[in-house]
């Protein structure tokens, strides 16, 4: 926690790694910015601190031209903080109360809307609907800035209920109104004419993180998973499928220095904020490196590897249910035979795209789909294919919820309960679909190979015991393990 003296140190220093941990506002010039923003160092009579980019609009501040204050990566306490305040942010974040309102949103988290509404205000300043307002005006203008679509298409597609709305907020957030917004990126870009994008619900932006990052190991993580129909990596592209809230999309990842380069083909422009959520989840993009590695560095167990591998990211997920029908599906099996049950599986149930987009042909199926499917089909084990029906059913019911607001304990009790889903599962998919930073598999036995190369323990209590002293980042610790055992 940082005090607003340590914060003014970070701005004077312009250090990137606090762009979106807080935001800064300059009185005299009523404008927020990110931490690093370039411009000269205000006095520090006139700073203001904001935990959000929301709070600082509703205190009257619009966003700096400069630094893009509304494109850092998300708070890394977001992603890792279970509560009430963290669940709604990444359900917020995933354009819930866009598609559902706020009753929808706290229907999911199980509390009332009072209560979700006033923890949002205390933790970030400001309601659920602030939260969402100045997600829809970032949302616009990336459409605003890499699409063709007309004002009034993109003011519909962010979610805006009308024009006059549209206009309004996106004047109160930048201080322009979403034509002046377009012609000055044209003429930043050095275009002088529309984006010319040729085909309809393309959209190119890029997803910041913060150094260090290992995406190539990342990416050879994915790669070896990727699941033939649903994923595919060519050359450092990683493309898949996605399934969104109005219909398929295809995204395609390449890394870059400082963000991901991902470019979305979208069946509905409204589905751009859930999939950027999603894709940000994959590739563990708002996680804070450098404490994790200072953290795990110290451990002389471990910094070898951290050392060799600065930024490691534990993958996340896009989709809840395919990842819990992998991980069965994976259950005491090699990962290429994983890859091959799974690739049946889409074949057999998953949704073919209207249009094949390179290898890429269908979408992982939904849980529907699966809970009504001949469990025969499945081709695996009696046993195996009776989890895995069981599995969808109660993922179709709500029964079991894994989506990006579940209560990480209530949601390894619902997976334990699961005929044939025994711990190894219900916390591989609280590290993989629940995104928990602290998940060690003491279990695994790649984990006691890993552990015995690093001169570790290798029986469970005693690694477990050993594993307390990573917390709380036994997630990532995790890999480095894995990475032991890989060497």
């Amino acid at each position: 926690m940082l005090d607003d003296e340590a914060r003014y140190r970070v701005v004077a220093s312009r250090d990137a790694r606090f762009d979106g941990v807080f935001y800064t506002g300059v009185t005299t010039t009523r404008i927020y910015c990110r931490p690093s923003c370039p411009a000269r160092t205000p006095l520090r009579r006139n700073v203001l601190f904001f935990r959000s980019a929301a709070q600082a609009q509703s205190a009257g501040l619009r966003a700096c031209r400069r630094c893009r204050p509304d494109v850092v990566p998300g708070a890394p306490e977001w992603s890792t903080r279970a509560d009430l305040a963290a669940r709604a942010v990444r359900l917020v974040t995933d354009g819930v109360v866009e598609r559902d309102g706020v009753d929808g949103l706290a229907h999911r988290l199980g509390y009332s809307v009072r209560q979700v509404h006033r923890t949002l205000v205390d933790e970030l300043g400001a309601g659920p609907l602030r939260l969402a307002r100045t997600q829809r005006a970032h949302t616009a203008r990336t459409l605003l800035e890499t699409t063709a679509m007309s004002i009034t298409e993109i003011a519909y597609a962010a979610g805006f209920a009308s024009i006059r709305q549209f206009n309004d907020t996106m004047r109160e957030v930048y201080a322009s109104t979403p034509s002046e917004l377009r012609t000055a990126h044209r003429r930043r870009s050095g275009a002088g004419r529309e984006p010319d994008t040729g085909e309809t619900g393309r959209v190119e932006l890029r997803l910041a993180y913060r150094h260090p990052a290992a995406l190539e190991d990342l990416w050879a993580f994915l790669a070896a998973r990727a699941v033939p129909g649903v994923e595919e990596v060519v050359g450092s592209t990683y493309r898949r499928t996605l399934r969104l809230p109005r219909g398929a999309a295809v995204v395609e990842l390449v890394p870059g220095i400082g963000a991901v380069t991902a470019t979305l083909h979208l069946r509905h422009p409204a589905d751009l904020t859930a999939a950027v959520a999603r894709c940000r989840r994959l590739l563990d993009l708002d996680a804070d490196p450098v404490a994790i590695d200072a953290s795990l560095g110290a451990d002389p167990a471990l910094a070898p590897s951290v050392a060799a591998r600065p930024g490691i990211r534990v993958p996340g997920a896009v989709d809840p249910t395919e990842m819990a029908m992998r991980a069965v599906l994976g259950q005491q099996v090699s990962v290429a035979a994983a890859r091959t049950l799974a690739a049946r599986m889409v074949q057999a149930h998953g949704d073919r795209l209207p249009v094949p987009s390179g290898s890429l042909t269908h979408t992982f199926p939904s849980a529907g789909a699966l809970a009504a499917a001949d469990p025969a089909s499945f081709r695996v084990t009696t046993r195996r294919a009776a989890t895995l029906q069981a599995l969808a059913q109660r993922l179709a019911d709500g029964t079991v919820c894994l989506d990006a607001g579940a209560d990480r304990d209530e949601a390894e009790a619902q997976l334990a309960a699961v005929p044939g889903i025994g711990p190894w599962t219900a916390h591989y998919l609280r590290m993989r679909a629940l995104s928990d930073p602290d998940v060690f598999l003491a279990t695994d036995l790649a984990v006691k190979a890993g552990a015995t190369r690093l001169g570790l323990p290798s029986d469970q209590r005693s690694l477990e015991a050993v594993a307390q002293r990573w917390r709380p980042w036994r997630s990532y610790a995790l890999r480095h393990v894995w990475h032991a055992s890989a060497a």
